[in-house]
């Protein structure tokens, strides 16, 4: 977070990795959320866009992890930050199509390769760093 800004809301949501149970709940509830905020329908829907991907990400690849929200006068931050696999070759795994996903999640309809994509596509900063064996910290900033 910048120093100088207020942040007007805050949320830490935990999610349990490799399942897909719960997959879509936390993006709904930010979306929701930013809405009742009376943000922008736009604002509110790239917001909704970085964190169903990293929810998805989260629960394809991690034992579990965390989506953290910040909303400033000026930005959202969202930071997707779990313990996993992490990536071996991020700049791989940043272009569009690649994916690692098994067949069992490309059978339920993921693991097409355009989570990292989509998520720098819908952000107006994205920053990611990942440690093999240990895990992936994104961060994502939409300005309001």
């Amino acid at each position: 977070m910048i120093s100088h800004e207020t942040v007007i809301y805050e949320n830490s949501f935990s999610l349990e990795g490799r399942t897909f149970k719960n997959a879509g709940y936390i993006s709904r509830q930010v979306k929701t959320l930013l809405q009742r905020m009376k943000l922008s329908k736009e604002v509110a829907r790239r917001a909704a866009i970085v964190t169903y991907e990293a929810e998805i990400n989260i629960c394809s690849y991690a034992e579990r992890g965390k989506i953290i929200l910040q909303v400033t006068p000026k930005r959202i931050i969202i930071e997707a930050i779990d313990e996993g696999q992490g990536i071996a070759d991020i700049k791989l795994a940043m272009k569009e199509g690649y994916s690692t996903a098994t067949e069992k999640i490309r059978h339920m309809g993921f693991g097409a390769g355009m989570g990292l994509s989509n998520i720098k596509n819908f952000s107006d900063f994205f920053h990611i760093t990942s440690k093999v064996g240990k895990g992936t910290h994104l961060k994502m900033i939409i300005r309001i």
